[in-house]
């Protein structure tokens, strides 16, 4: 087809080169950056089929993000999470590590033309009805291993043009300085709530940020913690005891999380979660029964992990979890030049208090009666009267009367998945340095 009558507008390629630096300018986020590209690129005549971006991310649980627009079906969203290092077959067959070990930006296969396709993704394209390939790499900074790797792809006949390269090119590099600005600003977000938690890190995002400011709100309270960890911890062995807590972070606190509760922190051993809640009986109903659904989910998962420890001859994990609800104080606490945002206040001490009551009762799971007042009352028996330190009043205090059932059953699924490696994945590795490039 003559290359003079390209239905590409060179008019709304200009307008898409500036509505993305717009984008680096207004922190738009990568999904939106994506898509909305993808979508201006098709809108302005290009025979764009398919797109696919992914980005190397500093991020404490993700390697990469991956997102692929396709015509007419809008954009997915992958996050890659970390696992141990290698590179698998599927990756060594890729265009992109044949661009990455030969020091390449650009490598192009007409699909529907070629007497042989080398990669597999290749055979996988042109079984969709794609007819050209164009896989390209812009590093955002050489001595990083940030950086966005991707393709474009057609199912014209013929494929791209030589116009249209030149359009994807121009815009390639101009979508780069939007993507990086907002990976630099997701990177700030994902630490700040891996670190912190996700309401604590958008707290601090917003201007929460000076010693002293913070807000109170009503939450469901939730403090956990290991039993005889001084003696585990010796008799285990550094490695065995880290070992040990991240099995029971995994289990119980996952658990909590899953079920949409905040971590806030994680405390020597132990750690506190809260759910917070309207200062009414239908929302703080809704907290409670997703804490004790939360802590019986707790209690599955770990009992199966301590099954598989004693398997392996190895001693049970004991812990505690203490369940309240009241006003909690979210702040910044600390020295003038090193802050840490938490929770705290009476009712906050007060759970901790609960948790540590259980090992008094010898059972894993205790709750104050404001806690059990927005539950199922048959799923409880009294415990007893506690006073606890700091409070005048005594508490009357609760485990639940059948850890195998209860009147509400609340299904948490697990939030993610270990996946396999990906292509993107593994640009990160070989970004960060395995295998070497080609000289």
């Amino acid at each position: 087809m003559n290359e003079a009558i390209s239905t590409t507008s060179s008019i709304l390629i200009d307008k898409l080169a500036d509505w993305l630096m717009t984008q680096a300018l207004e922190n738009a986020t990568l999904e939106e950056i994506v898509a909305g590209c993808c979508e201006r690129l098709s809108a302005s005549g290009l025979p764009l089929a398919r797109g696919h971006l992914s980005f190397s991310m500093l991020h404490p649980l993700y390697r990469a993000m991956g997102f692929t627009w396709r015509r007419g079906k809008g954009i997915e969203v992958e996050g890659y999470r970390h696992v141990s290092e290698g590179d698998t077959d599927q990756f060594v067959k890729s265009p992109y590590y044949y661009l990455l070990t030969n020091n390449l930006d650009h490598l192009r296969c007409h699909l529907e033309s070629a007497q042989r396709l080398e990669f597999p993704i290749h055979e996988d394209l042109k079984a969709e009805g794609l007819s050209d390939y164009l896989a390209f790499i812009s590093p955002f900074h050489k001595d990083q291993p940030q950086g966005m790797i991707g393709s474009w792809s057609t199912d014209r006949a013929g494929g791209f043009r030589e116009s249209e390269i030149s359009a994807l090119l121009r815009i390639q590099m101009r979508l780069a300085v939007a993507c990086k600005t907002a990976v630099q600003g997701s990177l700030a977000r994902n630490m700040l709530e891996t670190y912190l938690g996700g309401d604590a890190g958008k707290r601090v995002l917003s201007g929460q940020v000076r010693r002293g400011d913070g807000e109170t709100t009503r939450a469901a309270i939730i403090m956990a913690d290991i039993r005889n960890s001084t003696v585990m911890a010796e008799t285990l062995g550094r490695q065995g005891y880290i070992n040990a807590l991240n099995l029971f972070f995994d289990n119980v606190g996952s658990a909590f999380a899953d079920a949409g509760g905040e971590i806030l922190s994680f405390v020597g051993d132990g750690f506190l979660a809260v759910f917070p809640c309207g200062r009414n009986k239908t929302d703080s109903t809704k907290a409670c029964e997703q804490a004790y659904g939360a802590a019986r989910e707790a209690l599955v998962r770990m009992e199966q992990a301590n099954i598989e420890r004693e398997t392996s001859g190895e001693e049970r994990i004991k812990f505690g979890i203490g369940l309240h609800i009241g006003n909690v104080m979210f702040g910044n606490v600390g020295l003038e030049d090193r802050l840490a945002f938490s929770a705290f206040g009476s009712t906050v001490n007060e759970a901790s208090r609960l948790e540590a009551l259980t090992k008094k009762y010898h059972t894993p799971l205790i709750a104050s009666e404001d806690f059990k007042y927005y539950t199922d009352t048959e799923d409880w028996t009294e415990l007893g009267q506690e006073t606890l330190r700091g409070i005048n009043e005594p508490l009357t205090v609760y485990s639940p009367t059948d850890y195998q059932t209860c009147s509400k059953t609340i299904k948490i699924k697990p939030r993610h998945k270990n996946l396999g490696y990906s292509a993107a994945e593994n640009v990160v590795l070989l970004h960060r340095g395995s295998p070497k490039k080609a000289s």
